[in-house]
């Protein structure tokens, strides 16, 4: 196997692997120990007629009524059936695939009392290809994702909707055409499958490793606004960022220097002294984003090999718990965090574009075209930016801030964490775009410096513009160029080319060699 699941050493690359580059995950023998020993324990307690929430019980408002240990396996497929109440589109295939592998992690831990058979059809699911059909709104994101992982678990009981090979059709037929064969649901496992945060968890899992390419990619398109505009280097030597030694503005400052270096447009100095705060503060406005992703990852990275589920089953005590471990709040709080620092990016690149249009602050022709009056050059493409920053500032207000009380009071308080999975990623596209016009105008200034070259990496990026969009001479629809330039982007094509080149691109916990401060005790 590919991956190999243990409940505990699952990282975000690892799950990316699983999600969109097809590896094949299986179960460690130390985790398959730990399950047989949860689910004894569950089994001990049944026998000794102890009442256990969501096994002898009802669930929610209901945990007050008994249930037969014989009605026990009905109540699990009837949880199922209840809690499939969502709406909206499918669930992107990553996100599912992303999800399904964190529930089996979960599960792999061995607290949660489901049998090993359970996780290991859910294993050959992924294996296998099958993806079921995952609404994307109905989750508050407490409780853990009832909702869609209801649609999950139907599916592994060979009922619901999925796809498979990318084709819709009933999860019976899925599951038969792939070979997978259902799961009998028996004690817990109705919540065994759905009581956790899965869900909002693989969205924030996606989100923060893109994240950290959109940011890398903002560096490369500041640096070349640096480059064109001649910026004054000294505003980025390390003298000046280590003794703020925050990681983020390190790396950013560190980067910079590396992207424009060798530029024959900054040797031609101006005489300034220094230049704007978006050009002159750039590391220390992205640094802090970057500072920010280290910690949703480190959320994300804990929520993901953590027993995030309820009852909770506890073999070396033989004690089992109802508690709250399924609550989102913490991913919520993490992904509202994420959506303010990638809206951050997008507002530094919009004011780059903004200075390198103006011929007042960038001393280049006005819109960065010829024949003012009669051209209008890249006036408007500004405008796509503006109106993309200003969206995302609606969209960084925290969904996590919100808590509507369901289930009879009995869910009080609920996290919303999966609405800020949804903002952010709306969030991130924006960026990606933002990110696509300031490298549209910066390539576009560089064609007024020739035949003094860029940077030695601004120049990679130059170059692999100008393979989709030509310089602009006279006004041409603009669209095309911008959508063109956001795949580059979106594919990481410009970033790739540069770091094969230069070397990766240091992101804050790459920073390890930082004074820190020493606060005593």
């Amino acid at each position: 196997m590919d991956i190999v699941l243990d409940g505990n050493s699952l990282s975000i690359e690892k799950l990316v692997q699983v999600a969109r580059g097809g590896a094949r995950v299986g179960i460690a023998d130390s985790a398959r120990e730990a399950v047989k020993r949860s689910r004894d324990c569950l089994e001990n307690c049944v026998r000794n007629d102890i009442p256990v929430y969501g096994v002898t019980t009802g669930i929610g408002e209901f945990a007050r009524i008994r249930i037969s240990p014989e009605q026990s396996a009905e109540l699990s497929r009837r949880i199922v059936y209840s809690h499939s109440a969502g709406t909206g589109i499918p669930q992107p295939e990553d996100v599912v695939r992303a999800a399904m592998t964190l529930r089996a992690n979960t599960l792999s831990k061995g607290c949660s009392g489901v049998r090993q058979i359970l996780i290991d059809t859910v294993l050959d699911m992924i294996n296998k290809g099958v993806v079921p059909h995952i609404q994307e709104k109905g989750s508050v994101g407490t409780s853990g994702d009832l909702s869609p992982l209801s649609q999950f678990a139907e599916v592994a009981m060979g009922e619901g909707r999925a796809f498979y090979r990318g084709e819709a059709m009933s999860g019976a037929e899925a599951m038969k055409r792939a070979g997978v064969k259902p799961v009998d649901l028996t004690y817990k496992e109705g919540l065994g499958l759905i009581n956790g945060s899965q869900v909002m968890l693989a969205g924030a899992a996606l989100l923060a490793y893109d994240a950290e390419r959109v940011i890398k990619n903002a560096m490369i398109s500041a640096a070349m606004t640096l480059d064109a505009l001649r910026a004054v280097e000294r505003a980025f030597n390390p003298q000046v960022h280590r003794v703020r030694p925050f990681r983020g503005q390190n790396a950013v400052a560190g980067n910079l220097l590396r992207l424009f270096e060798g530029s024959e447009i900054m040797a031609d100095k101006t005489g300034k002294v220094q230049d704007g705060y978006s050009m002159r503060c750039t590391p220390q406005v992205m640094g802090p984003s970057l500072d920010t992703l280290e910690y949703v990852r480190e959320i994300v990275t804990t929520e993901a090999n953590a027993a995030a589920d309820n009852p909770l089953f506890f073999a070396d005590t033989g004690e089992y718990f109802a508690a709250g471990n399924f609550h989102g709040q913490g991913i919520g709080l993490a992904v509202d965090y994420l959506c303010i620092a990638l809206s951050e990016i997008a507002n530094l690149s919009e004011r780059h574009t903004n200075r390198m249009l103006n011929p007042v602050l960038s001393g280049l022709p006005d819109f960065l075209v010829e024949g003012k009056g009669l051209n209008s050059g890249l006036m408007v493409a500004q405008y796509t930016a503006a109106a993309l920053v200003s969206e995302n500032k609606v969209l960084s207000h925290p969904a996590s801030v919100d808590s509507i009380s369901v289930s009879a009071d009995q869910e009080d308080h609920v996290s919303m964490g999966p609405i800020a999975v949804r903002k952010c990623t709306e969030i991130l596209k924006n960026v990606q775009t933002v990110i696509a016009i300031e490298m549209m105008c910066a390539a576009q200034a560089f064609e007024f410096h020739k035949p003094r070259k860029p940077g030695k990496a601004t120049a990679i990026a130059y170059n692999l513009i100008r393979k989709v969009v030509k310089p602009l001479v006279d006004d041409r629809v603009l669209y095309p160029d911008i959508e063109a330039i956001r795949q580059l982007v979106a594919s990481n094509e410009i970033l790739d080319a540069i770091e094969s080149e230069i070397g990766p691109l240091k992101v804050a916990r790459d920073m390890t060699d930082l004074p820190r401060p020493n606060v005593g005790a």
